[in-house]
């Protein structure tokens, strides 16, 4: 039986790489067809990798917390009683690297003596940038090697999910930065202040942070600095502006109450008020397509699929943004059928990749916790998300063939957080309004 090279599979669009968290196997171990072998995440979602047939592992060609791109060969699997000869094995990725960097140039020119390196420049190179960007070991390491401080990266214009900065982002970097042109930066209004003035300090001291009386210390998970790093970037990248509008949704309200026991029995699932929201939504984007996009620089680009993420809570308290597919699409039993489906695999962490790629506007349910409203921070890179507050009964003024009236009703906030370079507040507002039009107009006679 030939030796097997198993691969970093492919895992959804816009995933090139993943982190190895945990090796499940070790070199030697007997192994069966679809065991997994090593348990590897990407942005939030974390998979295991099974095996492709019996044998033994005979190499593992990655260290824990290493990050292989999609196609690397991550582990050697021998088929039992094979004698072949070692030497038809393919080289280690690193040996791979290692001959690829020998044919570019990438050593750096004789460059004018430099000034003295601020403390910031000889800070140790860790997870994050003094500005909070996410650097995976694979980053760090060449950093180190070419001796890049941590204040230098944070210049470099990051190609990853939320502006990380990639393998590729960092050789390209490299090789600007020893031809002596002006290297790329996140921002150019950055890059001129970090010019004109120093570093600065935290704004709180360890001091600061630890006083107070007794504490406890509680590390972050994995995807607990996910998160923090992705709402950092998302305020660092985009101007938040929030708009509110009160809605009364009493039609909606009871034409639910009449017909979810008969949605259940027929379509055997839950019929809660996410689908409808969700369809509200996305009538209104297509009455404003523009809110529907992303920003490149001076570039718009707009989105002519309609993707609806839906931020999930965990039992673990963390959050997670499955998508929607082409929501526009779907009749309100299919938007019932997918908010359920990826809710309940969400919180059993089950989803797949690409089920939380490709989003182009987010939907946040504060009411689920009883909220009446929130301020949602933009899902990078989408231009715009929609607060739900809680629905509750309050006395309104409606007009009726009589005059006006005070009865009770059904009232919700819901709050809109865009971005201001390209969303403003006319075109947020007008927006915002269109979804509560939906939902304030919503059909009781309309059937199932």
């Amino acid at each position: 039986m030939a030796k097997v090279e198993i691969l970093l599979p492919a895992m959804g669009e816009g995933i090139i790489e993943a982190t190895i968290t945990k090796w499940l196997v070790k070199e030697g171990d007997k192994i069966e067809e679809d065991q997994s072998i090593a348990e590897i995440a990407t942005d939030k979602v974390d998979s295991e990798i099974p095996a492709p047939q019996d044998g033994i592992i005979e190499k593992l060609l990655f260290n824990e917390n290493d990050v292989p791109k999609v196609g690397d060969t991550i582990a050697i699997l021998k088929g039992e009683g094979d004698d072949e000869d070692k030497e038809e094995v393919k080289e280690e990725p690193e040996k791979q690297d290692a001959k690829e960097e020998e044919k570019e140039p990438v050593e750096t020119p004789p460059q004018p003596t430099p000034e003295p390196a601020s403390d910031t420049d000889n800070q140790a190179i860790g997870s994050r940038t003094p500005k909070g960007k996410f650097l995976s070991p694979l980053v760090r390491k060449i950093a180190e090697k070419e001796n890049i401080p941590a204040n230098e990266l944070d210049q470099i214009r990051g190609s990853g999910n939320t502006g990380r900065v990639t393998k590729d982002d960092i050789l390209s970097y490299l090789n600007t930065r020893t031809s002596g042109a002006v290297p790329p930066v996140a921002d150019v209004s950055e890059a001129k202040q970090q010019k004109s003035s120093a570093p600065a300090k935290p704004a709180v001291s360890k001091d600061q942070l630890y006083s107070g009386g007794d504490y406890e210390i509680v590390q972050m998970d994995r995807m607990r600095k996910l998160i923090a790093d992705h709402m950092v970037q998302s305020k660092q990248i985009s101007p938040h502006v929030t708009s509110f509008v009160e809605a009364d949704v009493t039609n909606l309200v009871r034409w639910r109450e009449k017909n979810k026991a008969k949605f259940q029995e027929r379509e055997n699932t839950k019929l809660t008020f996410t689908p409808l929201f969700i369809e509200a939504t996305v009538k209104a984007i297509k009455d404003f397509p523009t809110i529907n996009v992303s920003v490149d620089d001076d570039k718009i680009i707009l989105k002519k699929n309609i993707n609806i993420g839906m931020a999930t809570a965990l039992p673990s308290g963390n959050l997670i943004v499955p998508v929607i597919k082409n929501a526009d699409k779907l009749n309100v039993s299919g938007l019932a059928s997918n908010v359920n489906d990826l809710a309940n695999r969400a919180r059993e962490n089950k989803l797949k990749p690409e089920e939380i790629q490709g989003g182009t506007f987010t939907i946040t349910n504060f009411g689920t916790f009883r909220n009446i409203s929130g301020t949602p921070i933009i899902n990078q890179p989408q231009a715009a998300i929609l607060g739900v507050g809680a629905i509750t009964k309050k006395p309104a003024v409606i007009e009726t063939a009589d005059g006006d009236a005070i009865a009770i009703r059904h009232i919700m906030i819901l709050s809109l957080a865009y971005d201001h370079r390209v969303i403003d507040g006319a075109l947020g507002g007008m927006f915002l309004k269109r979804i509560a039009d939906y939902l304030e107009n919503f059909d009781v006679k309309r059937n199932i």
